[in-house]
């Protein structure tokens, strides 16, 4: 590949297309001219016309090309511990763990989930320097105020929570998780232990990683944070993630909406964006939160399981990758 080719992978089903499109146009706007950026869509279901929509807005230097791609995760399954906020199963949340795989052409890239908008110049993020890292995130300072989560994350998980990462903004060695065999260890993990997860595609990273992550800026992930706790704005975020319950799109006085909404009006799907804030119900916002107070419950009955990766680890079974 030519070495100034940058590529980036988001993950996107139909429900998602609206999102991606304003993530889009947020990174364009803002990357540097001296790179050329290949963006790879993975996605399950996301419609022609969807494609389409989001293709419109692509402009030289920017490519950009939708794959499926089911055929790798036909052995994931909905299962309990495999949901998103132990309610939700997508299997759109294991793709990035089957990059380096699929793509063997490209030795570094970057991953970003499609609940962003991106301020800064994409293409800093990837100059950073991973040496004999997997992959460069940011720390989770999300969840840092609320201690059954931080309880799950050191004694489930296994991982001191200043050292827990989250997974929807990768840079990732392809190169050096190809070498560590990263994707066949992450599917004898799922399939020997079906590890009860709050977060699974995190989860296994940050149980797989810990050693080999080069932490990065807290301005590549501002999150607002969950519950309403107060963790500081950033006041110059290069990214920003809309993680979880926080979208501005499902609700009003979100911290970072403003550069959401200076996107969106740019958006082919701008319409459709405020139609669907209009109609989020109460019923929906309620149902959000006792998903939220569930998932946050359900942190320290992780804990007491037999099976973690904490456990597993103590016992001398292989989790990380060294």
């Amino acid at each position: 590949m030519e070495q100034n080719v940058i590529p980036i992978f988001f993950t996107a089903d139909e429900s998602y297309a609206p999102w991606l499109d304003c993530a889009i146009r947020s990174m364009e706007e803002n990357a540097s001219e001296a790179y050329k950026y290949q963006i790879i869509v993975l996605h399950q279901d996301l419609s022609e016309e969807s494609q389409r929509r989001i293709a419109s807005g692509v402009r030289v230097p920017f490519e950009i090309r939708f794959i499926p791609m089911e055929r790798e995760l036909a052995g994931i399954t909905d299962r309990t511990e495999n949901r998103l906020r132990c309610d939700y199963f997508t299997l759109t949340i294991y793709f990035r763990l089957f990059i380096a795989d699929r793509f063997p052409e490209y030795d570094k890239g970057i991953y970003l989930d499609s609940d962003i908008v991106v301020p800064g110049d994409i293409s800093e993020l990837y100059r950073v320097e991973l040496g004999d890292n997997m992959i460069g995130a940011c720390a989770d300072r999300s969840i840092t105020p609320v201690p059954e989560l931080v309880e799950y994350v050191e004694n489930a998980v296994g991982v001191r929570i200043d050292q827990y990462i989250n997974s929807g903004i990768l840079l990732m060695s392809l190169k050096k998780m190809r070498e560590a065999g990263f994707c066949d260890h992450f599917l004898h993990l799922l399939h020997t232990y079906h590890f009860d997860c709050l977060a699974p595609d995190q989860d296994y990273i940050n149980a797989m990683c810990n050693g080999k992550i080069v932490y990065l800026d807290e301005a590549w992930d501002a999150m607002p944070p969950m519950g309403g706790k107060e963790v500081e704005v950033l006041q110059n975020p290069k990214l920003i993630h809309y993680n979880l319950f926080q979208k501005p799109w499902c609700y009003d006085d979100i911290p970072y909406e403003e550069y959401f909404w200076a996107c969106a009006k740019h958006s082919p799907f701008y319409q459709d964006i405020l139609r669907f804030k209009e109609n989020y119900s109460e019923e929906q916002k309620k149902s959000d939160q006792t998903c939220l107070e569930n998932m946050i419950a359900k942190g320290p009955m992780v804990c007491r399981q037999e099976v973690t990766f904490r456990r597993m680890c103590e016992k001398g079974e292989r989790i990380r990758i060294d």
